[in-house]
């Protein structure tokens, strides 16, 4: 952590605050003191000057006598009285007549003033009888003065007047005295002061850098440090409560870091996708299971918005910020106007269920803060409901079409037929074909039944390959041979292939592809046989082949669809149930295998099916 400055410390500011404090309070102190001794020295160099007239003024008008030789005798009474006055003032003393022109100054400096007028304003004042005439004036070698005048009466009437002038400077120096030590006062007072600031300041910031250091070292993640108590004051109290935050906030840490766990783990593992968006629609969460359904790293899908990460549409953006609602995205199995699935994956079907994140205060919702979107793949749970709806309609259409027939003829029979033997004897053997195929359809279906629920058993025994594919061409030699239809097997007996298989549930795969070769394959057409090891080594194949009618390329991908016919009417009149491959797809994948098949129409058949080899032990 970057140190403070010391003028921007806790330390420094004390100081400073404390240093101004003391020098605010003696300035104020300073100023009182000083403005209260300037009036006192003032008023009483004035009233000593006030006094010194009233007495002068006095002992005038008694030595004040008439005019001729007695005007002599009263300017040396009067010289005698100023000398004695002058010899106790610093200032000038003049004796003024009641004309206002001076008899006596006590300045030889200023003898030409004598039998002068002195006009100034205090001395006008005076000779008026006014007893109060002070003035204070600046001379012109600017020196500041105090000036009274005080009247002199014989009897009632006045006869002159005493003005006395008086420098005021030895008072100002004796205040600038005052000042220069009550300035040195006051920086002495600053010095010790400041020395004291220091100290108390360290005794305060000293605990508050400590605490300031451990806070550091607990906000990187050292929760074993503690504060220092320093005694039981303020500070002690806030270290002691720091501590016990500290350890209130690593507890509260410790069980948010063990559901951080939890939920990463949970996110991880979950089998659904989660995508968590901000306030302003901006993915900030994503766990992998959502990348994988959207086909995208981590990486890409942070930072983007989620609507356009779901690519809804426009009328659907409003979701980000509804309630829990959810929508189908992609995939035939949803909905017809459902959206194209994230990522233009149309083997893809997406639920996404999204939940606004609301904002709380005081309990309160005040506003949504984000989203979560949780994305399902049931891809295959909407093509499980399509294969079994359709599943539902197709045995529901197979199953009332021989019963309509039978329907049909045994109400014929009930009619009247029943007595003509040849057309009852046709009718009844209708009836029997049609009971014979629905007994085919649902033996297939309860077989395909056991297939799906896992209850029908794979029991792989050692088989040898040539043998099981010959015994089928030699089943099926005499039927074909009827029909006018040559059968060849091209496996060489020198095959020597052994395959770990369920020979029942084998034949029958091998039953109903040969079957189909045989009802598809025209008079003059052929069938063939054959097998050949893998380059894998681990598995065989085996290739039944015709010359037969074939079937259109854009129907080899539903070839394989329960009940699926490319010619429905035909494939019924043949007495199929349009469940032979399926159940053979089923027997294949069961042994591990793969079957697919190569047509083109007019071109004829070649279904292929894989088998695993037999391994030494008994097994697959």
């Amino acid at each position: 952590m970057r140190k403070a400055p010391f003028f921007r410390s806790v330390q420094a500011k004390l100081i400073i605050v404390y240093m101004l404090l003391i020098l605010i309070a003696m300035q104020l102190i300073g100023v009182y003191f000083v403005s209260a001794m300037k009036t006192s020295l003032t008023n009483n160099f004035t009233n000593d000057l006030k006094e010194q007239a009233e007495l002068l003024s006095v002992l005038a008008g008694q030595n004040w006598t008439g005019s001729g030789e007695a005007a002599e005798d009263k300017t040396a009474s009067l010289r005698t009285l100023v000398d004695n006055f002058s010899s106790m003032s610093s200032g000038e003393i003049q004796v003024l007549d009641v004309s206002g022109r001076v008899l006596i100054t006590s300045l030889s400096s200023h003898a030409d003033l004598v039998n002068s007028k002195n006009t100034q304003t205090v001395v006008s004042r005076a000779l008026q009888g006014i007893d109060d005439n002070e003035e204070y004036i600046i001379d012109e070698d600017n020196l500041r003065k105090k000036v009274v005048a005080k009247p002199v009466f014989s009897g009632e009437k006045i006869v002159g007047a005493i003005y006395i002038v008086a420098s005021m400077q030895g008072l100002y120096d004796t205040m600038q005295r005052i000042n220069n030590i009550f300035i040195s006062g006051v920086l002495i007072a600053l010095g010790l002061t400041a020395v004291l600031g220091v100290i108390l300041a360290h005794t305060v910031t000293q605990p508050i850098k400590e605490m300031t250091k451990r806070a550091t070292a607990v906000a990187e993640g050292r929760f074993h440090v503690r504060m220092p108590v320093f005694g039981s004051d303020e500070i002690g109290q806030l270290g002691e409560a720091f501590n016990h935050m500290t350890s209130r906030l690593q507890g509260v840490l410790s069980l948010n870091e063990e559901e951080k766990e939890k939920l990463a783990s949970i996110l991880t593992n979950m089998s659904d996708g989660v995508i968590a968006a901000d306030e302003g629609g901006s993915v900030i969460l994503v766990n992998r299971v959502a990348s994988a359904m959207l086909g995208m790293r981590e990486a890409e899908i942070i930072g983007r918005s989620i609507s356009d990460l779901l690519e809804l549409p426009e009328e659907d953006e409003e979701l980000v910020d509804a309630g829990l609602r959810s929508i189908i995205l992609g995939g035939s199995g949803g909905t017809p106007d459902a959206p194209a699935a994230p990522g233009g994956r149309e083997d893809l079907t997406i639920r996404a269920t999204l939940s606004p994140i609301h904002r709380r205060e005081g309990g309160a919702e005040v506003g949504v803060s984000g989203t979560i979107a949780v994305l399902q793949d049931i891809t295959e749970q909407e093509r499980l409901d399509t294969l079994r709806r359709e599943f539902v309609a197709n045995v529901s259409h197979e199953l009332r079409t021989p019963l309509t027939t039978i329907k049909s003829y045994t109400e014929a029979l009930e009619d009247g037929a029943l007595d003509d033997r040849e057309v009852s004897g046709r009718f009844v053997g209708v009836i029997q074909n049609e009971t014979e195929r629905m007994i085919r359809l649902v033996t297939d279906l309860l077989q395909l039944s056991r297939m799906d629920s896992k209850e029908t058993a794979v029991r792989h025994k050692r088989t040898d390959l040539f043998e099981l594919i010959e015994e089928v061409a030699e089943r099926f030699a005499f039927p074909m041979r009827r029909k006018g239809i040559s059968i060849s097997l091209e496996a060489s007996p020198e095959l020597g292939a052994y395959v770990g298989i369920d020979r029942d549930q084998i034949d029958q795969v091998l039953d109903n592809v040969v079957s189909n070769a045989m009802k598809y394959t025209t008079e003059g057409g052929r069938v063939t046989l054959d097998a050949y090891p893998l380059e894998s080594g681990d598995r065989f194949a085996v290739v039944v082949s015709d010359t037969g009618i074939g079937i259109p390329k854009e129907e080899l991908g539903r070839i394989f669809e329960r009940f699926y016919r490319v010619d429905k009417a035909r494939s019924r009149g043949m007495g199929g149930t349009g469940l032979g491959l399926a159940i053979a797809r089923e027997i294949v994948q069961a042994h591990g295998g793969e079957i697919y098949i190569e047509s083109d129409l007019g071109q004829g058949t070649v279904v292929t099916f894989t088998l695993p080899a037999y391994a030494e032990g008994g097994g697959a």
